[in-house]
């Protein structure tokens, strides 16, 4: 009679992601049986150490999800970051270094064959949805957190994903920017959810596990 063996925690690994002129660092985790990979996207100063997101990338890693977070910015631009606060509103280069990583897992051997989500944060949302409008058939859904989807301009009429954009329903100037963009997404599938009670940073009792169930419900589907 066999016994059980308790199942491990997905490993985590360092990837390096090219981009034109610099290299990204990412944390992989496949997690076992994955049936997508969701790409992270932070913004606003964030990095792939952000207790937020490294949460939600564990909840969507139990749910069957792969998952990569990544920074956007190269150690040095972060430090120019820090003092200019100029490249987490660079939208287009932002976007274009998602576009990358989304080329990249393509290739991956362990990814390759795994339709891809992209999960925004911030400025990073508008990036995620960038992404998607320029890698349609790879790029299969998508999920913003507190985003700025509208800085991803005339991209949202090009967005063809399933599209889920998640407001704290305290963050009211936030919460009208998404129904701007909610406004000029032509998916199929693009909803508002609004978490009650919750302010920008979702620190609030049980509003970050909301934020990571809708996400994780939202790529098994769309996955």
């Amino acid at each position: 009679m066999s016994r059980d063996v308790p199942s491990r925690e997905p490993e985590s690994n360092l990837v390096r992601v090219p981009s034109g002129r610099v290299t990204l660092e990412g944390d992989l985790v496949i997690a076992r049986d994955a049936r997508g990979v969701v790409l992270f996207a932070h913004g606003s100063g964030s990095s792939r150490h952000s207790p937020r997101n490294r949460y939600v990338a564990q909840v969507l890693n139990e749910g069957r999800l792969a998952t990569l977070l990544m920074d956007l910015l190269t150690a040095e631009e972060e430090q120019i970051d820090l003092r200019t606060r100029h490249l987490r509103f660079d939208i287009e280069m932002l976007a274009g270094r998602l576009v990358d990583a989304v080329d990249w897992l393509g290739e991956q051997p362990e990814t390759r064959h795994l339709p891809v989500g992209t999960f925004g944060s911030s400025t990073g949302a508008a990036a995620a949805l960038i992404a998607a409008a320029r890698r349609p058939a790879r790029v299969r859904a998508v999920v913003s957190r507190g985003g700025r989807p509208d800085l991803a301009g005339v991209s949202l009429a090009l967005v063809a994903a399933p599209t889920l954009l998640i407001v704290g329903g305290r963050d009211e100037a936030v919460i009208e920017l998404n129904e701007q963009a909610l406004a000029q997404i032509e998916a199929d599938e693009v909803v508002i959810e609004i978490v009650p009670g919750a302010t920008h940073l979702f620190e609030e009792p049980g509003a970050l596990e909301e934020v990571a169930r809708l996400a994780r419900d939202w790529f098994v589907r769309y996955l």
